[in-house]
């Protein structure tokens, strides 16, 4: 049995919480969330808590119980609070360029990168195009988008070019020895 899956989720104040038979809808001060759950987990609302049960014990049922959990406590805190990326592209002429819906990245490569952003999420560039800040209210969305800009060009460990997480510790490697 899953220690996450047994903890009760508290909600905060401006949040509402309202289960109908296994979708969750979360509604908060920076948008509205929904989640269905899986017919082997059972979702009640108690008093000023969340708790998630364990409705059919098979092995699937044990595998979603605490994800279900997590599912919903992240839902909560991106309505109230959200959730945030940072950023950072390193090297001579990278940049990025937010046009509308779409961010340009100049990475290196001969052409420009365009990324479509996708909705549901924010994306504002600071700081001459090197600082690229992704926020929403969805944990994975934040986390896919921030993923996807990365991995066009990841961190080189000999110069440090590329895109980076803010706060990112990249191991830096020594050049090559001459003789």
């Amino acid at each position: 049995m899953s220690r996450v899956g047994k903890q009760p989720i508290s909600i905060p104040d401006g949040v509402s919480v309202e289960v109908a038979g296994q979708t969750v809808t979360v509604k908060g001060a920076k948008g509205e969330s929904a989640y269905t759950a899986p017919a082997c987990i059972g979702v009640q609302t108690e008093d000023s808590n969340v708790v998630v049960s364990l409705v059919d014990a098979t092995k699937f049922g044990k595998a979603m119980f605490g994800t279900v959990r997590s599912l919903i406590n992240n839902m909560i805190v991106g309505v109230s609070k959200g959730y945030k990326k940072d950023l950072i592209i390193e090297g001579v002429g990278y940049k990025a360029v937010l046009q509308g819906e779409t961010i340009i990245l100049s990475l290196g490569y001969s052409h420009d990168i365009s990324y479509s952003i996708p909705d549901g999420v924010k994306v504002e560039v600071a700081g001459n195009g090197t600082a690229v800040s992704i926020e929403g209210i969805d944990k994975q969305l934040v986390g896919q988008v921030a993923a996807r800009i990365r991995d066009y060009s990841p961190v080189e460990p000999y110069k440090g070019k590329g895109v980076r997480y803010s706060g990112e510790q990249v191991r830096r490697k020594e050049g090559k020895a001459v003789a």
